[in-house]
């Protein structure tokens, strides 16, 4: 998947936001902090598409990013962030359930999880929802960089059984300083966007 012109669309509140231009959307989802927008800029190769916080819980609306005005990536807020007041939880909840059980555009979704730590309960919840709803999920591991070589294939394994993962879900690694995974990843989401 080769992209040539991405662009901010729309930080959405509510559904009636949401773009109404019926192009397929992949969303992009993990927990505060996992890396989702550094994947993202990876991914367009901008440094400064999506915003990069050091502070979690940073993404609040639901972000759609257009690409070759034919398709948008989406960026998710983050879960599982506890600082978050309770009623502000509500309310993401609310909206991301909305978004992914009801979205029409929506092709697919891209869950992220931290490598170097196994996946947390929000994870494995998370997955489990996107599989109960017959959501096609590609499963990235992030920051692959700040973990050895020879580890990787180890932190890769334990991912897969933490989330009991199905053989049919593809998990790859990827790291935004060395770009690993980034053409996989394209790949693989080209196949989604493609009618």
């Amino acid at each position: 998947m080769k992209i040539n012109k991405v662009e901010f669309a729309i930080s959405a509140a509510s559904p009636q936001q949401f773009p109404q231009d019926g192009l397929p959307e992949v969303a992009f989802v993990g927990r505060s902090n996992v890396g989702k927008s550094s994947l993202l800029n990876n991914l367009v190769r901008r440094k400064d598409l999506a915003r990069v916080s050091r502070t979690p819980g940073k993404t609040r609306l639901i972000n759609f990013f257009r690409l070759n005005d034919c398709c948008y990536f989406v960026d998710l807020p983050g879960y599982g962030y506890a600082k978050v007041p309770k009623a502000l939880q509500k309310k993401w909840a609310r909206l991301l359930e909305n978004y992914l059980q009801k979205r029409g555009e929506l092709v697919g979704v891209v869950l992220l999880v931290d490598l170097r730590h196994p996946p947390t309960a929000d994870d494995c919840q998370m997955y489990e929802y996107l599989v109960a709803f017959q959501m096609p999920v590609i499963v990235v591991g992030t920051k692959a960089d700040k973990i050895s070589r020879g580890r990787l294939r180890q932190q890769e394994n334990q991912v897969a059984q933490v989330l009991n993962l199905a053989p049919q879900i593809p998990l790859l690694s990827h790291s935004s300083q060395s770009g690993l995974g980034r053409e996989e990843l394209l790949r693989l989401l080209k196949d989604w966007l493609t009618p």
